[in-house]
């Protein structure tokens, strides 16, 4: 690392990390699982328990309630990052929350077997656990073991959670090779176990983050670790109370990627293309996804751009889109405007994740990310619950409310966002912060 040197040991570390996002995106893209089936489930197992049928309204709440708590539970699991990370280090944190994977897959997997909705609903709390603590290991681990020089590159590889939403689209097809069908729904739901086992083999041959290695437990350092560690020995403990200010940046962050409306295109892109006219909804939906893996992949060739720069083109570009998808007459226009939008995500998608790593030192930096990990999935919760009854009621005119608040964010990035490219950690973190106790966030230029 102090020699900046791309190593195959880093290349490792970094791919097993990444598998954690594969699994938040897997298990977020599930939204758009086949409902159906799961709700004739619940009918026909109320039904025998009862000897009547459930009402309408009790069946819509179970699955409102077994779709909604995977954000809900996630908020929890975003409290806890700070928690796991400075006891057990990075590694063992994603070793150990494997096995709430483990668990809610086979919770979920074998719910239809045991004929227990109770078992599904269970499994969706656990694995929404699990997922609210991924938000906060993966990147902060990238972050922490990659050269200064390459963070925003390998930083993007967090967004390649992108492609489990993917796998996830294509596993939904209702084809009966596929995972979609009334058979084997169950297995697409436990299919999380599978990568968890694979990161499980793997995290021991991985590398601690040196940075927690040398301030927490005093390992082995380079002269850019050296100074952190001595900086970090004339602070006081940072509370998130004392770090309101600078989380603010945190916060918005986080909440410019899930307000500017690409998780509603994602949960609900099959319902959108059909209104919209559209053949063969599930198809376009795919597509998106491929369009956005691309796009995502080409982010490697962007890292001179700069953090603060790519994350206004990237709103100002789903902005642009998001008013263009108001206009549904032709489908054609309609899919074009998804698929620029889906594009532009290459800023707030990824930026927004490992931005925040960078703007804090070692001591503050899990409570931040824990900040920043409970707002996302609030806007994230509140995207899912909120989403469907706005579509219905203002139609394509919804994407006008997101472009609303794209520019906000933009505004907001523009004057309070600074730019942390190329620095080392310590040195952004006190680019961003006061030197002091308080730890406040400096009013300075934002391109600085």
């Amino acid at each position: 690392m102090g020699t900046q040197k791309v190593t195959p040991a880093l290349i490792i570390a970094i791919t097993v990390a990444t598998i954690g996002s594969f699994q938040f995106g897997y298990n977020t893209g599930l939204i758009n699982a086949p409902e159906m089936i799961i709700k004739e489930f619940i009918n026909n197992i109320l039904s025998d328990q009862a000897n009547i049928p459930p009402s309408e309204m009790l069946l819509m709440s179970l699955w409102s309630l077994s779709v909604a708590i995977f954000s809900i539970v996630g908020m929890t699991g975003s409290f806890s990052v700070r928690l796991f990370v400075n006891y057990f280090d990075r590694c063992n944190s994603m070793l150990i929350v494997n096995l709430l994977a483990v668990s809610g897959g086979c919770l979920t997997g074998l719910c239809k077997v045991a004929e227990l909705v109770e078992m599904l609903i269970l499994g969706c709390l656990v694995i929404g656990l699990f997922c609210g603590l991924r938000t906060g290991f993966v990147p902060m681990y990238i972050g922490e073991i990659s050269p200064t020089a390459l963070q925003g590159t390998f930083g993007t590889l967090n967004q390649l959670g992108i492609v489990g939403i993917l796998v996830a689209q294509i596993f939904d097809l209702e084809f009966k090779f596929i995972l979609g069908c009334e058979e084997l729904w169950p297995v697409l739901l436990g299919f999380t176990i599978l990568p968890a086992i694979l990161q499980s083999a793997a995290l021991p041959f991985c590398p601690e983050s040196p940075r927690f290695l040398l301030i927490n437990r005093r390992g082995e350092y380079n002269q850019e670790m050296q100074d952190e560690s001595a900086r970090m020995s004339q602070e006081k403990q940072v509370t998130v109370l004392e770090l309101f200010r600078p989380i603010i940046i945190s916060i918005v962050l986080q909440l410019s990627r899930q307000l500017s409306g690409i998780n509603a295109v994602f949960y609900y892109s099959t319902g959108i293309f059909k209104d919209a006219g559209v053949q063969e909804p599930i198809y376009d939906t795919i597509g998106a996804g491929v369009f956005n893996t691309v796009f995502t992949v080409s982010l490697f060739l962007l890292e001179r751009a700069g953090r603060r720069t790519l994350h206004m083109i990237g709103l100002g570009g789903m902005a642009f889109s998001s008013m263009l998808m108001t206009y549904n007459g032709m489908s054609f226009v309609f899919i074009g405007a998804i698929l620029v939008f889906v594009a532009f995500e290459i800023g707030p998608g990824p930026i927004s994740w490992f931005t925040v790593a960078e703007l804090f030192s070692q001591g503050p930096r899990p409570a931040a990310t824990a900040m920043a990990g409970c707002s996302n999935c609030t806007s994230n919760f509140l995207v899912r619950l909120l989403f469907p009854s706005a579509a219905y009621y203002l139609g394509a005119y919804v994407f006008i409310i997101f472009a609303g608040f794209l520019i906000t964010f933009l505004t907001f990035t523009f004057f309070k966002v600074p730019e942390t490219r190329g620095r080392a950690f310590e040195g952004q973190a006190h680019g961003a912060n006061r030197s002091g106790k308080d730890g406040i966030m400096e009013e300075q230029h934002p391109g600085c």
